[in-house]
């Protein structure tokens, strides 16, 4: 069976569309998560009671859920709770349910991984924790942890692909329509499979990168 590449070139400008959606999502999803991993990180860090266990029960609950059964609690249960949201919305608040959990555990051992040698050397120059936090933990943190975290980040844009079942029409959705519309099945799948190549490979290739600078102690040089 030939392809029909007179029909894939018609499909481009919805697909081009469909990647700025799934970029979209993927990127609010990344900084919305990041910044709930470092509001989280404090309180692992800390130990405050109630709100450590919070967090704990919180990282457990969202890495041990499915992220398809936390949409649809998003998207179909809050508005019979009087709490409507759009598709788009289920979207981000889901993925950055879960996404905030993974980072979390990722700065962890980060923070986890700064030598105690930091911490107290810090103290006995009159830094106050918020300065040490600031100034010696994150940064170190970050540092250690930025291979976990860029290679969490490839995994949030790939899961993109989940939310095309509230209808947000990023990649998958927009091959699904087309195939539901026209039948042009194999088209369809080497167009998305043409478009996630092109969107992973590269960040995937400079994820090895990374890690390679890293191990050589190369990073920012």
């Amino acid at each position: 069976m030939s392809f029909d590449f007179t029909f894939i070139l018609g499909t481009l400008p919805a697909f081009l569309k469909a990647v700025g959606v799934t970029l979209q999502v993927g990127l609010i999803t990344i900084a919305t998560s990041l910044l709930v991993a470092l509001i989280n990180a404090p309180i692992l860090l800390y130990r405050t009671p109630v709100l450590h266990r919070l967090v704990a029960l919180y990282v457990e609950l969202a890495r041990n859920t499915p992220l398809l059964i936390q949409l649809f609690f998003v998207y179909f249960a809050l508005p019979a709770l009087g709490v409507k949201v759009s598709g788009f919305a289920a979207a981000i608040i889901t993925m950055t349910f879960l996404g905030g959990a993974y980072l979390t555990e990722v700065l962890r051992a980060g923070v986890e991984a700064v030598p105690a040698a930091q911490l107290e050397s810090g103290r006995s120059i009159g830094l106050s924790e918020g300065q040490l936090l600031r100034h010696v933990i994150l940064p170190q943190a970050g540092l250690l942890s930025l291979p976990a975290l860029f290679a969490n980040f490839i995994f949030l844009l790939k899961e993109t692909t989940v939310v095309s079942a509230v209808a947000v029409p990023e990649v998958l959705y927009t091959t699904k329509s087309y195939i539901a519309l026209y039948y042009k099945t194999y088209e369809m799948l080497a167009v998305m499979t043409l478009i996630c190549v092109l969107l992973f490979l590269p960040l995937s290739l400079l994820l090895s990168r990374l890690e390679r600078r890293l191990q050589h102690g190369q990073f920012g040089s």
